[in-house]
């Protein structure tokens, strides 16, 4: 007999056992031997007859691939022993930022809108005038003040190597108003999710779509990546945004909309990762919003085909009302924590007097000693389906505190009850410190032993994404979101399959493919167990899954495309043709430079420059009517 212990499986008491060609799963809860540092794993030869429990058949599920015993080495130790580094170094540093920033945050929102916005102009001024001191035959090219381990994304780059003429653009991270009877926020790029919703919430007003952790800020989410339970409705962020504020590469502050002169520029900026110029603030789309959110967790149990599903239907109707809000809900996200368990949460908006009634459960989730989100969630799997009331700004950052569960591999304690209560408080670590501490052995290690990545496909294939991820990488919990991807008048980098409108499927709609973000975020199976698991191959992989599948990666996580296969996972027509007419070549890093693993000469960069510069503009794409 050959057991396998899944990740996350130490925590719940999942056992995948082989007998011969079958595989069985058996639920024993056995957490009280965990917590009190018992037993990690229960052997027995007849688990059914001993617990009672029911099996049942995984025939859809394949056996993990017999793997070769990995050896260990000096960097495994100093890995597993890094929470000392952590709880010693990395929170009190976390803490004593967050506080900090939390203050000038206070500070900034007792200054009338009048006064932030002549400091905001203020500011874009210096930012012009530091643009024309530069001399583009020595200074290089333009790259932010802000150091790279400060970003949240996980790729290992050091663009700034090649980029040396520094903008600081740190002053910029003020809300500069809420604009309650236009629905508009508008914004300066290094404002985070937290620091928003603290504002907005109370006003019964929040951005369409607040990305799970606080620290994200809007211009990463703009230029970059971000996607929330309401993207389902809404799309990714950067489609809420109304208007973009943008410093070009002659110092020239334009206003970009979808319908005035710089309209392809507003569609261009949109995972450009700031390679088209300066964004200096955005105006975003507000919604109204209710005190609560209504939250069911709906237990699924089955293969992976049938868990995606079951997650499909859990906010796209068969009959194909996608626009229709009582089939619909606000906000929805499935956690996949075996291959044959998930839980779909589906989550809308409700009134205080509705959550206060009695029989009703409010749950507080964002106090520091709560059970971590998902583990709460995973409860389903037991009790079976629930309801319960959670304050909406607690909701929209359920995820902060541990990382979704990152948090378990930073600090394997740190969900435990003791640790919670003691020192939740100073939950979580703040991600840019974590890299600052880590070292480039550390990094690397992490690059070859662990997996972040986020993988955006459409929502008919989630199931087939599902299997490609167990077999390959044999990653749990996966986390799934879906978003809208819009059908634009302009061929933007991220873009529907063509013709999908006439294909009818469940959660399209006719200006718009729904897709779904599969979170891929852990140490695979095989690390887990010891064994050999070439991570930079299996990233190879799933980057090759996604062009033939036409799905797109996230440009925060670490990437092993070439620049053919960059550009055969992403459109550049209309983003060259800016960077063209912008004039942003030979100042901003290409987007393909800056997203590209690993240290780049000035050299070979500007050689890159210099051949974008001599390449023929391509025709911008514009889809058929």
């Amino acid at each position: 007999m050959t057991v396998y212990l899944l990740p996350e499986a130490r925590g719940d008491g999942n056992l995948l056992v082989e007998f011969g060609p079958q595989f069985l799963m058996i639920e024993i809860i056995y957490l009280c031997l965990v917590e009190k540092g018992g037993l990690d794993l229960i052997m027995m030869n007849n688990l059914e007859v001993l617990f009672g429990l029911s099996c049942f058949k995984m025939t859809d599920v394949q056996a993990p691939p017999p793997r070769p015993k990995r050896k260990k080495n000096i960097m495994d130790l100093l890995v597993q022993f890094r929470w000392i580094v952590v709880i010693f170094v990395v929170l009190p540093l976390s803490f004593l930022y967050y506080f900090s920033i939390y203050l000038g945050d206070v500070r900034s929102e007792c200054k009338s809108y009048k006064q932030r916005q002549k400091e905001h102009d203020e500011n874009v001024k210096k930012v012009v005038k530091r643009l024309k001191e530069r001399n583009a035959s020595k200074d290089g090219l333009v790259c932010t003040a802000r150091k790279p381990w400060v970003a949240v994304g996980m790729r290992n780059v050091d663009y700034k190597r090649a980029r040396h003429f520094e903008v600081d653009l740190s002053p910029f991270r003020n809300v500069l108003n809420i604009d309650t009877e236009r629905m508009i926020a508008k914004v300066e790029p290094l404002v985070n999710m937290g620091q928003i919703s603290r504002v907005t919430v109370p006003l019964n007003v929040s951005l369409a779509v607040v990305a799970e952790l606080d620290d994200l800020t809007v211009g990463g989410l703009i230029n970059g990546y971000g996607i929330e339970g309401s993207s389902h409705i809404y799309g990714l962020f950067s489609d809420t945004v109304v208007s973009y504020e943008v410093v070009l590469a002659d110092g020239q502050v334009v206003r970009a909309t979808k319908d005035n002169e710089y309209s392809d520029l507003f569609y261009a900026i949109p995972w450009s990762q700031g390679t088209l110029g300066l964004l200096v603030s955005a105006e975003i789309k507000l919604i109204p919003i209710k005190e609560y959110m209504k939250l069911t967790y709906k237990p699924v149990v089955g293969n992976l085909k049938e868990i995606a599903q079951a997650y499909m239907d859990s906010f796209s109707p068969r009959d194909g009302d996608q626009d229709n809000h009582e089939k619909v809900p606000d906000f929805v996200e499935t956690m996949v924590y075996t291959p044959t368990e998930a839980v779909c949460m589906t989550g809308r908006y409700a009134s205080k007097e509705e959550a206060k009634k009695k029989g009703n459960v409010i749950n507080n989730v964002g106090w520091w000693f709560k059970t971590w989100f998902y583990q709460h969630a995973q409860t389903a799997l037991k009790k079976g389906e629930f309801v319960e009331y959670i304050p909406t700004r607690e909701y929209y950052h359920r995820h902060t505190r541990c990382l979704y569960w990152e948090g378990k591999l930073i600090l394997p304690f740190g969900d435990q009850w003791w640790f919670r209560f003691l020192f939740g408080w100073a939950m979580p670590p703040k991600v840019s410190l974590l890299k600052a501490t880590q070292g480039e052995y550390i990094r690397n290690y992490y690059h070859e032993n662990h997996v972040i990545q986020d993988m955006l496909v459409p929502l008919y294939k989630v199931g087939d994404a599902l299997e490609w991820v167990h077999r390959e990488m044999e990653v749990y919990p996966l986390w799934l979101c879906p978003h809208r991807l819009y059908r634009l008048p302009l061929k933007t980098m991220v873009y529907p399959e063509p013709g999908f409108e006439l294909q009818k499927r469940q959660g399209d709609t006719k200006y718009a493919q729904m897709y779904t973000d599969v979170g891929v975020y852990y140490a695979p199976g095989p690390i887990l167990r010891g064994e050999v698991f070439d991570g930079i191959e299996a990233v190879r992989k799933l980057e090759s899954w996604l062009i033939e599948n036409h799905g797109f990666q996230p440009q925060y996580a670490v990437s092993e495309l070439t620049e053919k296969n960059f550009w055969r996972m992403f459109d550049g027509s209309l983003y060259e043709n800016c960077r063209k007419k912008y004039r942003a070549i030979g100042t901003f890093m290409s987007v393909y430079y800056k997203s590209k693993k690993g240290k780049k000469t000035e050299k070979e960069v500007q050689e890159a420059e210099q051949e974008t510069a001599e390449v023929e503009t391509p025709e911008v794409d514009e889809p058929e009517d």
